[in-house]
């Protein structure tokens, strides 16, 4: 077997086994995988990632890019990056002191079922609005209880600003956080969230769980001081279902990290 075809396999497998846990991780029946969908929730890293204002932003340095002397051809690349930015995973250890690091986060809690919570009708009046209480109500009450045990996805719509930081963030100023302007999710639904429904992980598609004007930061801390790990500037949501997509979102396994950059992905039935 040449090198292609072991690697080949070998990556053939993992994605097995991954897909077998989104099998098993949820309590709403398995998905086909002869038939199902998969779905990219993932912005590429590139020069156009969008990062904090105060982050180091993405950068590709291209150590190799030719044919060797040799006569084969060679790629490699170095690059860099800061923790949060672009889609990625927030570990609880963000805001949470003595929890989970980025490589200390449970496979289970970054795989397991969607629930898609609608949030376009009130972003549309109010660029700064929250995800409530009362709208996670109002979605059981049209969708059914949120189980537990569930990923749960805030769509907000957000990702159609993507990559433009103007608009995205509210400012392109380096350095700016005074002037950001982004839905996200209110402290109390964050509690809610964790103590009611005891979700293993939380989603947005926007650059923070909590809103651009949020000051005190409370959708992180409570998020992270239960061990839910969130995953922020996810793509695509508006492609889910609101129930029945299995979620898969696999971050850098950076030892003793804060967070790391997320390939993330949904399984369809």
């Amino acid at each position: 077997m040449t090198y292609r075809q072991r690697r080949e396999s070998c990556n053939g497998e993992i994605l097995g086994v991954v897909l077998l846990l989104a099998l098993t991780a949820g309590t709403a029946g398995a998905i086909d995988l002869a038939t199902a969908r998969l779905v990219d929730l993932t912005h590429p890293f590139d020069e156009t990632t969008i990062y904090w204002p105060t982050a180091r932003h993405f950068h590709l340095e291209v150590v190799a890019h030719g044919e060797t002397p040799g006569g084969w051809w060679y790629e490699a690349n170095n690059f860099c990056a800061a923790e949060h930015g672009g889609t990625h995973m927030d570990a609880p250890a963000h805001f949470a002191q003595g929890h989970w690091s980025t490589d200390e986060v449970p496979l289970d809690r970054l795989v397991g079922p969607a629930v898609v919570i609608d949030l376009g009708a009130q972003v549309a009046r109010d660029r700064n609005a929250m995800l409530r209480v009362q709208d996670l109500e109002a979605d059981e009450a049209r969708n059914g209880r949120i189980p537990d045990g569930s990923i749960v996805l805030v769509r907000t719509g957000w990702s159609r600003y993507w990559p433009d930081p103007a608009t995205y963030l509210g400012t392109a100023v380096p350095g700016d956080t005074a002037h950001l302007y982004f839905p996200g999710v209110s402290g109390e639904a964050a509690t809610w969230l964790v103590t009611r429904r005891r979700i293993r992980a939380v989603g947005i598609d926007t650059a923070s769980i909590d809103r651009g004007q949020s000051r005190d930061f409370r959708a992180h801390r409570a998020f992270t001081s239960a061990n839910v790990p969130i995953f922020e500037n996810l793509a695509a949501l508006e492609m889910l279902p609101v129930r029945g997509a299995t979620f898969i979102g696999l971050p850098m396994k950076i030892r003793g990290g804060s967070g790391g950059p997320l390939r993330a992905i949904a399984a369809l039935p």
